[in-house]
């Protein structure tokens, strides 16, 4: 190769949807639609749980005020920075930017994996260990798992951060993306990043799948027990107790396995491109929707709540 064309770039073009400019006058306004909906909706979940005492000692809504942080935080490391390029001439991030934008979106998004394994870990003691209950999902025990859930996906994060780091790359390093991801900017490197790729992808497939399958392992428990029990009604309020947490699982794992365990192309697809809007952008926006419309114990909330700060 030659060197010349090798540096340490100051910054990297984030082409995104600049191929298509006339999509982005259609984009721009769905992706700040989004955004507010995201925003509002997460800030009303905390406000909520954080406000209403019943809430807020019950551990499956305390790990869902940490969830609604986690979607708010991920769609600040994102989608400020895309609505900013759609409008300007300049569609850049600094180099030091996309290490950042990398390291949290990393961070925060593999914390929301650990965050749904507690959920499913506090069902399962609901369900199949209700005389324990009050023991092994105690305050303290609660904490220890948030701790945990924000630790572990810290250093898995810091790791890749400091592998992509060691990377040099290309001029101009034209990331075919929205935002920084780790193979989007794999893809513009001109070093040899195949051991690097390798860690990263091993790594990674440990840190999806471990919460993953914790997740799966539980509700065999959680089902099994379920169906044991006699009452038609005690099984349909059991089932239902899971149903919100559920539909999120299957949203969340869903698309972050087609982003990262499809066979991976440098020249990106269309349906990757709308996977990774899913992801990033859709699935934090729906989070306080399915909690809230499938929930009574939120409305419930909703309706003690603003009867005592509005009335």
């Amino acid at each position: 190769m030659n060197q010349k064309n090798v540096t340490q770039v100051s910054e990297f073009l984030l082409r995104g949807f600049s191929s298509q400019p006339e999509l982005q006058k259609l984009i721009f306004p769905f992706f700040l639609c989004i955004y507010l909906i995201t925003v509002f909706g997460n800030v009303t979940i905390i406000w909520l749980i954080r406000s209403d005492a019943q809430l807020l000692q019950t551990p499956m809504y305390f790990f869902l005020s940490i969830l609604a942080f986690a979607d708010l935080a991920f769609c600040n490391v994102t989608t400020p920075k895309a609505l900013q390029n759609m409008v300007s001439e300049k569609k850049t991030i600094s180099y030091n930017g996309c290490l950042m934008q990398l390291f949290f979106g990393l961070f925060i998004g593999n914390t929301e994996n650990y965050i749904l394994a507690s959920m499913a870990y506090d069902r399962f003691v609901a369900i199949c260990r209700p005389l324990y209950y009050s023991t092994m999902m105690s305050h303290k025990h609660c904490l220890q798992l948030a701790a945990a859930s924000w630790t572990i996906p810290f250093f898995h994060s810091l790791l890749y951060a400091v592998l992509m780091s060691r990377l040099e790359f290309c001029n101009p390093g034209e990331i075919p993306n929205f935002f920084c991801d780790v193979y989007p900017v794999l893809d513009v490197s001109c070093s040899d990043s195949y051991t690097i790729a390798l860690v990263l992808n091993t790594e990674g497939l440990v840190e999806i799948m471990g919460p993953f399958a914790f997740i799966i392992i539980s509700y065999v428990f959680i089902f099994y027990t379920i169906l044991r029990i006699p009452s038609a009604v005690a099984k349909q309020k059991a089932f239902s107790t899971c149903g919100s947490h559920i539909c999120v699982v299957v949203l969340q794992f869903g698309c972050l396995s087609f982003v990262n365990f499809k066979p991976h192309s440098k020249i990106p697809e269309y349906r990757d491109t709308v996977a990774t809007v899913m992801f990033t952008l859709v699935t934090p926006m729906l989070n306080p929707f399915i909690y809230t419309l499938r929930n009574n114990e939120m409305k419930a909330a909703m309706k003690r709540v603003t009867r005592k700060h509005f009335h």
